[in-house]
């Protein structure tokens, strides 16, 4: 198992695991059973696996957090400062029931609530070892601790955010006729790296008709003259901070006619949303922004997801930006502002921003313009 350890201060990480005994008090659960991953990796400044032994680490409501880890693995959380977490560390081997080691820690819970991530062998393992607790999801409990960013990791989502902007910079190296979609993106994937990010997390390169597919990946597909190419890309930098931004381009001149004034409606529609951050203003309140000014232009039923998703340790946490998520957004809240319109069978396009909530407006993130980018054909 690889375990990658971020350089975080061990005192804003105990203040973590404090807020979070604080918060599974409040929520009425006795402790938090996580596996391996972006929950853990905010606690104990760590990630790794857990495959089929268990890894978790219990955090109680009262008491002290503890990583139960299997004895083979526990190498690799060597670099985490549980000395001065004040995190013990329990061990077990290969025959022994870790699951009965995790019951130990928590005798006579009534309630626990176990990581949403955390897979399904593992959870009933808990199950049939804590017969007498009811089980409930984490995430409704952590996700409180995660949605506000204090100022090391907005400052870890701004080098994100300046090092995909550096690699939307270069497109024209990469993005040229007569390449495949899979050639194009593993220069970017590579790029991605070269600019700062530990590893390339995503990479989207939807040409012509594939563009109407928000979530097309890579195919053999020619980019040709006249495509309109929608680049979605990201990855973490070396603390696990996420970036994610989109750009859209076209080969020489649109081959159809109505895209620059499509495109100039998106755009509208991006800044809209942008201009519409604010604290207190309701998350849903920053999709309806956006989806008002497509819906305006008569392509409403062309805008087929949701206007952004939060981003931190994550692609993809919370706040979302969607109908019916009326949370008002505070100062911290970091998400992406990303309005689309997708024609089937014809091309599509976005525009996506990662942008940081203040205390009297808004922080984009990513600063490349938002002009459809026209490339050598």
């Amino acid at each position: 198992m690889s375990t990658t350890v971020s350089a975080i201060n061990p005192a804003a990480l105990s203040q973590r695991l404090d807020r979070a005994s604080a918060a599974a008090e409040k929520a009425g659960v006795d402790a938090l059973l996580m596996a391996p991953g972006s929950d853990v990796r905010y606690l104990l400044g760590a990630d790794g696996g857990s495959f089929e032994r268990l890894t978790c680490l219990v955090v109680p409501a009262a008491g002290t957090p503890t990583l139960v880890v299997p004895k083979l693995e526990a190498p690799g959380y060597d670099a985490v400062p549980t000395g001065e977490l004040g995190v013990g560390i329990a061990t077990w081997v290969d025959g022994e029931d870790p699951y009965a080691l995790v019951a130990s820690l928590v005798a006579g819970a009534g309630r626990v609530a176990v990581g949403d991530m955390m897979v399904a062998l593992h959870v009933l393992g808990l199950r049939v070892a804590l017969p007498n607790a009811e089980q409930v999801l984490a995430g409704p409990i952590v996700r409180e601790l995660r949605m506000r960013k204090d100022a090391g990791e907005v400052d870890a989502l701004r080098r994100a955010g300046a090092a995909i902007d550096r690699v939307h910079a270069r497109m024209v190296e990469f993005l040229r006729v007569g390449r495949t979609e899979a050639a194009v993106g593993a220069d970017i994937a590579a790029a991605i790296v070269e600019e700062g990010h530990t590893v390339a997390e995503f990479v989207i390169v939807a040409s012509g008709p594939n563009g109407a597919s928000p979530h097309h990946s890579l195919s053999d597909r020619v980019v040709e003259a006249g495509d309109v190419v929608v680049i979605d890309i990201g990855g973490p930098v070396e603390e696990g901070y996420c970036s994610d931004s989109t750009r859209t381009y076209v080969m020489g001149e649109p081959r159809d006619t109505d895209v620059l004034a499509t495109y100039a409606v998106l755009q509208a529609a991006q800044q809209a949303a942008v201009d519409a951050v604010r604290p207190g203003v309701a998350a849903q309140d920053v999709d309806a922004a956006a989806r008002q000014v497509i819906a305006d232009a008569g392509f409403g039923e062309y805008f087929i997801h949701r206007t952004g998703h939060g981003i931190g340790l994550d692609v993809h946490e919370h706040p979302y930006i969607v109908g019916g998520n009326d949370m008002p957004l505070e100062p911290g809240m970091a998400f992406s502002v990303e309005p689309g319109i997708y024609q089937p069978g014809r091309w599509g396009a976005r525009i996506e921003d990662i942008v940081v909530v203040t205390e009297s407006g808004v922080e984009p993130l990513n600063t490349r313009p938002h002009d459809l980018v026209s490339l050598p054909a």
